[in-house]
């Protein structure tokens, strides 16, 4: 994908896992390999691509706020949960750039996560654990 940046054209080829493997990831508790490889692409891609920690803190935040529900009212954080993919979008959007996708990119990924969670509790950790090796690895990578 070809990306203007302040006058450059930047290519930056986003690696958005398939639904197979993101299903896995979620779905599979012997697939922590797999979780870790797919964040740490993801992660320096969007590093690459110049996302900024601030683009994502309501989105992260949402999801620890619906975690700590999680537990205490499933059918209400499950709700919650499905109803992070329109804000997600509504964010992605608002961050678009002509030059910058990073924001849709990384909502393209949760996305599909969301859909695999299926109100199960493994299923909704691995998902935390996967947005939060996301970060981990933009951080690692140089993101602020």
């Amino acid at each position: 994908m070809a990306q203007e940046n302040r006058g450059r054209t930047k290519f930056v080829d986003f690696p958005e896992p398939s639904q197979e493997e993101i299903r896995k990831i979620i779905t599979d508790a012997n697939q922590a390999e797999l979780l870790v490889r797919h964040a740490r692409e993801i992660g320096k891609s969007l590093k690459e691509q110049d996302l900024k920690t601030s683009q994502i803190r309501a989105i992260f935040g949402e999801v620890r706020r619906i975690e700590g529900d999680w537990k205490i009212r499933r059918d209400r954080a499950n709700r919650s949960l499905i109803l992070l993919k329109p804000k997600m979008a509504y964010r992605a959007k608002k961050e678009e750039t002509s030059y910058n996708k990073s924001v849709k990119n990384l909502v393209s990924v949760l996305e599909k996560a969301i859909d695999e969670v299926n109100q199960n509790d493994g299923n909704f950790e691995r998902f935390v654990q996967f947005f939060e090796a996301i970060l981990a690895y933009h951080k690692a990578y140089g993101g602020n």
